[in-house]
């Protein structure tokens, strides 16, 4: 699976953010290399990144990333057609923006350590609730076929555990194929079923063909069952939040 840097402009289109989205304690699962944290925090956002990659590579991931991304120029000028170029001018704006992001990335998290925390699906190191707004960029239905849906209905209800009002997952399409993933309405209907609504919106971001549109999900109505074992959240969620404070 490839590490992404995507950037602050990128969210808002994919994940189709409102300012008054950005006024909310948001997590982005999982953020990889993005700069999203790090351009949020420029901003005042209350944003946190957890990826399972910070339990191991951390500041040097931006690095990797960065020569991932020029290895694989070659590879994306070959296969440009296969590709949409409205967003990106053509795979060297690309490559230049990527590792631009990347570098972001790697002084934000050598700057501020507490926003990146290592985790992945289907099991976050997060108290219920925890966030107001979850994103999740490029992996459940990306690499649904691989996953398993099995996998993808425990992820879902995991970020909907830790989310007090939305989630947001782009694309529904599945990588190799650039289809909607079969399984999307069944998951619909599942999690329908345990109070967690959902709709299906386009977005004003496209890189693969078709791949435009957004899930969300509503939690509001949503209570996680209990865990049998806690998740600690107390020794890894070290940021004191806002919407703690102000008693929401």
């Amino acid at each position: 699976m490839l590490v992404s840097a995507r950037s602050f402009a990128d969210y808002r289109a994919m994940f189709a953010l409102t300012d008054r989205d950005l006024e909310q304690r948001i997590l982005d699962c999982p953020a990889g290399a993005a700069s999203f944290v790090a351009e949020a925090g420029r901003r005042g956002v209350d944003a946190v990144a957890v990826d399972r990659e910070y339990a191991f590579h951390r500041e040097e991931l931006g690095l990797l990333v960065e020569l991932e991304t020029r290895f694989k120029r070659p590879a994306l000028v070959r296969e440009a057609a296969d590709f949409v170029w409205s967003w990106y001018a053509d795979p060297d704006e690309l490559v230049c923006q990527w590792i631009a992001n990347a570098r972001l990335f790697r002084a934000d998290i050598a700057a501020r350590p507490e926003r990146y925390l290592a985790g992945e699906l289907p099991e976050l190191p997060f108290a219920d609730g925890s966030f107001d707004l979850v994103l999740c960029s490029h992996l459940l239905f990306s690499y649904g076929n691989r996953l398993g849906e099995d996998f993808l209905r425990a992820g879902l209800l995991e970020l909907a555990r830790v989310a007090r009002s939305e989630v947001r997952v782009f694309p529904v399409t599945v990588y190799d194929t650039g289809e909607r993933h079969p399984g999307l309405d069944r998951l619909r209907e599942d999690l329908d079923g345990l109070g967690i609504g959902s709709r299906v919106e386009r977005v004003a971001y496209e890189f693969q063909p078709g791949s435009d549109e957004l899930l969300v999900l509503s939690c509001a109505g949503y209570r996680a069952p209990a865990r049998t074992a806690p998740c600690g959240t107390a020794a890894v969620d070290p940021v004191r939040w806002r919407h703690r404070e102000r008693g929401a």
